[in-house]
């Protein structure tokens, strides 16, 4: 018996050119699984594949604007006749959004723009993929959502309302796709210490908050965020692929309907 993970399943991975994805990217084709990478940036996409390529996985790339529906759909069809079907897929999209806004200052356009983007994402890549799973061969949709969906602070209004949107939707999709032999489990990481250094809009997202402070944003991250969790740290792309691919796996089979807290203790469930 083969000790991979994900020995000859079909993975689609919307976002996979970005860092969260493309770690997940990884090792899922470590684990075994054959790789579609779908995406917005054919360069980042591309590099992707070449370093899984260059370590003897499969990976596929394909330039999809995940907000236009019928695009997706249509990319999902072709991977399902290509492959066979589709067993495990993960929303990876990022929307840019404000961190550190009070309401006073917030307009409804940065209030509404990740709750519109995240959950428009989410809603058109499920649709799209879970016609092609589950039945007599079990199908996974991973999702990620941020602390925000459970913190209560100030300044993450549209951020936080959006990340319990992700949460919610995940639950009820649980629900409504067990039946169908589909899985769906979310995971809840925190700033991810690394993220910056591979790409991410982490620096982005975090440099007006580390500049109010005289940080940079890799001091703001390990210095202030870190130091809010149990750990006093915050989690790795590493170990957020690592878990994601264990729940993608049947070793997590009896899990659907529920959040991986990744926060590092940030919040305790």
């Amino acid at each position: 018996m083969s000790g991979l993970l994900l020995e000859d399943r079909n993975a689609v991975i919307y976002g996979g050119g970005g860092a969260i994805g493309g770690a997940v990217a990884r090792v899922f084709a470590r684990e075994g699984a054959r790789v579609f990478l779908a995406g917005r940036t054919p360069a980042t996409l591309d590099a992707v594949a070449h370093d899984i390529a260059g370590a003897g996985g499969k990976a596929e790339t394909a330039q999809v604007d995940v907000f236009d529906q019928q695009a997706v759909e249509e990319h999902a069809d072709a991977v399902a006749a290509t492959a066979g079907g589709i067993d495990v897929a993960l929303n990876a999209v990022s929307v840019m959004h404000d961190q550190g806004t009070l309401l006073a200052d917030l307009s409804l356009d940065e209030f509404m723009r990740p709750i519109d983007g995240f959950l428009r994402t989410l809603f058109i890549t499920s649709k799209a993929v879970a016609r092609h799973m589950g039945r007599e061969r079990p199908g996974v949709v991973l999702t990620l959502s941020e602390p925000g969906a459970r913190l209560a602070v100030g300044g993450i209004l549209g951020h936080g309302v959006s990340a319990a949107g992700k949460e919610a939707f995940s639950r009820l999709l649980a629900a409504e796709l067990a039946p169908r032999n589909i899985r769906v489990v979310g995971l809840r990481p925190h700033a991810v210490v690394d993220a910056p250094a591979a790409g991410s809009y982490t620096a982005e997202l975090f440099a007006p908050m580390a500049a109010a402070g005289g940080q940079s944003v890799q001091q703001f991250l390990e210095d202030g965020l870190a130091q809010g969790t149990l750990l006093r740290r915050l989690p790795t792309l590493a170990e957020i692929a690592e878990t994601a691919a264990f729940l993608a796996s049947d070793r997590a089979g009896a899990m659907t309907g529920t959040v991986a807290n990744l926060t590092a203790g940030a919040l305790v469930d």
